[in-house]
Formats: C-alpha cells, sequence, structure tokens
C-alpha cells in the first residue's frame, strides 16, 4: 500500500480541516496515511542554565515518516514549510506545500488549488526541486551543546537590545576576519530572499552551489556582504560580548557565549519541493516580492506582443 504525510498547523482552523479532509480522500484511494503537526520541526530554546536543548536531525521525523513515504502535503505558511523541512528531510521525502497563512513565499499553490494539485500527486504529474541545507551546531570544547538543519538562516546577535558585538569568522581554510556589527547572518539561496534581503543581502537563484555571510548594521564600509561557494564551512566565535543569542529559520535557538563556536556546514540532507509545474522563481519573485514591476506604466504601443 503506497504511503503519504500530512503534516499541518494545527493552530489554523483552516489548515486542520484541510488535513483532515485529505487524510478521508487518501484513504478512499486506497493510500496509508500518516498525519503530524509542525509542532516538532519547531526548534527548542536552551537558555544559560539549560544549554543543551535539542532534538538530533536524525530523530526529528515523525511516527510513520521514513524512506518508504511518496510525499508528504504540508498545511501552512513559511513557518510550517521551514519546520517540516527539517522533519522530512533526513528521509528524502519530497513536500507539496499549500498555503494556508500569510505571505506563502515557500509554498507551491493555494488552497483553492488543492484538488487538481492531488490528481497530479496520484499520477506522479510534478517534478521535484532540492534546496541546500545546512546544519548548524554550538561547540564548547568541541562539546555539541546544540544542532539544528537550516534551511533559510543562521543569525547570531545580542540580546535585549541591539548593540555592537565583535566576530571572529573563519571561512573555510580562509584566514579569520573581524567584523564589528549588531550581529550576522549566514543563509543559504533559499534563505537570501528572508532575513538577508531585509539586511542588505543580494537574492541568490536556488540553484547557485554558494552560502552569504551579511553583517548585520556593520561598523565599517568595508563590511558588506559575502558570497562563498557552498562546500566552505565557517567557524564563528564572539570575542567581547557577555552572551549572545543564535536563531535558526526564526525559530528556537541557543545562548553562546565567548568560549562557544558556531561551526556551519552545507547539510547532506536536502530540502525536495514538489513543483506541479517547471519552477518560475522571477515569478514567484515576482508575486510575492514585486520584483521586477514597472514603477510607470508602459504605452500600449510599448507593450509586448
Amino acid at each position: 500500500m503506497p504511503k503519504a504525510g500530512i503534516i499541518y498547523n494545527n493552530a489554523k482552523p483552516v489548515a486542520s480541516r484541510i488535513a483532515m479532509e485529505l487524510q478521508g480522500k487518501f484513504h478512499t484511494v486506497g493510500w496509508d496515511v500518516f498525519l503530524s503537526t509542525g509542532i516538532n520541526g519547531i526548534l527548542g530554546c536552551s537558555s544559560p542554565e539549560t544549554p543543551v536543548c535539542y532534538t538530533p536531525i536524525q530523530g526529528l521525523a515523525p511516527p510513520g515518516f521514513d524512506t518508504d513515504m511518496q510525499f508528504a502535503v504540508v498545511l501552512g505558511g513559511d513557518g510550517t514549510v521551514l519546520a517540516a523541512s527539517r522533519q522530512v528531510a533526513p528521509c528524502g521525502i519530497p513536500i507539496l506545500t499549500v498555503n494556508t497563512g500569510h505571505m506563502g513565499f515557500l509554498t507551491e499553490l493555494y488552497v483553492s488549488q488543492l484538488p487538481h494539485a492531488i490528481e497530479q500527486l496520484l499520477t506522479g504529474d510534478y517534478e521535484v526541486e532540492e534546496r541546500t541545507m545546512v546544519n548548524v551546531q554550538v561547540l564548547r570544547e568541541n562539546e555539541v551543546l546544540w544542532e539544528a538543519l537550516c534551511l533559510n538562516e543562521m543569525v547570531l546577535h545580542r540580546e535585549p537590545l541591539a548593540s555592537m558585538c565583535h566576530f571572529e569568522i573563519a571561512v573555510g581554510n580562509h584566514a579569520p576576519i573581524d567584523i564589528a556589527a549588531d550581529g550576522v547572518i549566514i543563509c543559504t539561496p533559499t534563505g537570501s530572499t528572508a532575513y538577508s534581503l531585509s539586511a542588505g543581502g543580494p537574492v541568490l537563484l536556488p540553484g547557485v552551489p554558494a552560502l552569504q555571510l551579511i553583517p548585520i548594521c556593520p561598523h565599517s564600509l568595508a563590511s558588506r556582504t559575502l558570497v562563498f561557494p557552498n562546500e566552505e564551512p565557517v567557524n564563528i566565535v564572539p570575542v567581547n560580548t557577555p552572551r549572545l543569542v543564535m536563531t535558526v529559520d526564526g525559530s528556537g535557538g541557543c545562548y553562546v557565549i565567548p568560549k562557544d563556536r558556531v561551526y556551519l556546514e552545507r547539510s547532506q540532507y536536502i530540502t525536495r519541493f514538489i513543483r506541479l509545474q517547471s519552477p518560475e522563481f522571477f515569478h514567484i519573485l515576482r508575486e510575492k516580492l514585486g520584483w521586477g514591476v514597472p514603477h510607470i506604466a508602459k504605452p500600449t504601443s510599448m507593450e509586448s506582443p
């Protein structure tokens, strides 16, 4: 019996309702269905008193979600998609993302398009687009205190107020650099349209094999975004700040003190997005962010035929 999964945001009534409806529909056509909320993919927050507070990457998959699962339908907004990506990536399960939230930049379709999409899923009429992920670890004397799988970005900053931080950062085998800024971001191409974009970083197309280092409000005109190959690991050490906060994909995270080291590397796991038609990234940029939309209406004679 073929097997499918459904991950939904149970805080949204519409997502919960559609999840139950989909479960019944799959059952009627002979599919085994496993349901889960996205809660297991939301990262825990460690505290200075309890620095170890995380679920190992391989332990995030919900019951029934394994390598035999054909696909999973994700119902929610971008937060639910990010949580679901951490849950299913170690099993290699492709996900169809349905927007029941707000912007839904990472989602493939809207609820109104779901009936036809299910037909395509059941017949295998779709493509799979692969997205790079990053492993993030916090180490103290080479002991892993916290780790997470990241699709968008890792952010390291001071709390509770924004103020200057100093970092020593080593990319690959290159000489370490010193950056003074309110914080730093390491992001994937997928995350280049999230916090990185707001902080002044460039947009990277999803297939570019690169990562970005973005200083947040740097104290030097020379400190600008660095784009580097995703094969290069990154080590970040806070230099003179009593305590920093690290977040991953806008979710949980942990505290980082000067004796700690943040280590990032391209993950062996990837997020596999189901695309019902050939991916068109520029269309998404235009629809969601208004990129490339003319500011002045063109005369009729100048419009493309």
